[in-house]
């Protein structure tokens, strides 16, 4: 009842001015509440709070920017800067000046389905915006996440295309050899390209049969060391060097002539990590040690993407392709202790 009276006493003059218009919207404003179960006032201090929270929010144009500066501070790379640009400019596009507090979960859901891409490709997006948004609420420019409850698209997962051992060996063969290296450490130690693209020679510990990949070029930011194996050291040592890049500047140039020697006619997407990933699992049957060289967390992803991809008998052939010069004169890759 004390409330009540102080509120009279505060609002009453207010209210006695309220014009025959103003007490039509309020009844308008009741009728619409009523069935929710609302007051008025409820519903005026939500807007009053939502119109504080925009006039203090930033534009997505601002957003994306302060969030792209932020992930270079934190030192990532220039390939994820590039990608987070690219998907975020897309996005930036058609809701550039629109303040951020203002986007709602059901506007970015029906974003994300609109995009013509595979259903891989639109939960990238989905993962990036993600980001986005929850750098938003930690800024204060929002207080949720309208991504979080947006939907994944469904993706059905496809084997893994490999190369097969004949049109490895006939790659190899046919390569020039400033460009065996980079393919070879590809098929027999798994490396990611973006990987093999930054490994330096002084990386790659022959005689302690290593390859180190340091955190600042790895995809995960870990450190790892990748076994060499017996036809992998025939492959690197005639052309190792102290250092410099592994990957020679003109594999642009030299690696189509390669293939079109080879006679392969398709390159597998991601082929050489993903044959390795498969002949390791069937020659070696050990998930756990294929994730550590592969950089994976988990074995999680080896079991779904690679079990039972090849048989044993032509994994044992993978091992098996070496020089032509050094061809029978190899220990045999299983005596050898890998995995």
């Amino acid at each position: 009842m004390a409330r009540r009276s102080t509120e009279r006493a505060k609002f009453g003059a207010e209210a006695e001015q309220l014009t025959a218009e103003d007490r039509l919207d309020t009844a308008k404003a009741k009728a619409l509440l009523d069935p929710h179960g609302a007051t008025v006032r409820e519903a005026a201090q939500f807007f009053a709070d939502y119109l504080s929270r925009t006039a203090k929010s930033a534009t997505i144009t601002e957003l994306r920017d302060q969030f792209i500066e932020a992930k270079r501070a934190d030192g990532r790379g220039s390939r994820y800067l590039g990608d987070l640009r690219s998907r975020l400019g897309r996005f930036s596009e058609d809701y550039a000046e629109t303040k951020v507090a203002a986007i709602t979960g059901p506007e970015v859901d029906d974003w994300l389905r609109a995009l013509p891409l595979s259903p891989v490709s639109r939960n990238n997006f989905r993962t990036v915006l993600h980001g986005l948004f929850a750098f938003a609420v930690a800024r204060g420019y929002r207080t949720d996440n309208p991504v979080a409850g947006t939907a994944k698209a469904k993706v059905v997962r496809k084997a893994p295309e490999i190369f097969t051992p004949a049109q490895l060996r006939s790659l190899l063969a046919n390569a020039d050899g400033r460009i065996v290296p980079a393919i070879a450490i590809g098929a027999f130690a798994g490396l990611r390209r973006a990987e093999i693209d930054r490994l330096d020679w002084s990386e790659i510990d022959l005689a302690a049969g290593y390859i180190e990949v340091k955190g600042s070029k790895s995809k995960s930011g870990a450190r790892r060391l990748v076994k060499i194996t017996p036809n992998l050291h025939a492959w690197l040592t005639p052309h190792a060097r102290k250092s410099g890049l592994v990957r020679d500047l003109k594999e642009r140039d030299l690696l189509p002539t390669a293939r079109k020697d080879a006679k392969l006619e398709k390159w597998p997407d991601n082929g050489l990590r993903h044959s390795f990933a498969s002949y390791h699992l069937a020659h070696f049957k050990n998930a756990a040690a294929l994730a550590l060289e592969l950089g994976h967390t988990t074995s999680d992803l080896i079991f779904s993407n690679y079990r039972e991809l090849v048989r044993p008998e032509v994994a044992a052939e993978w091992w098996e392709i070496t020089p032509a010069a050094q061809a029978g004169n190899m220990v045999p890759f299983a005596a050898a202790g890998h995995g």
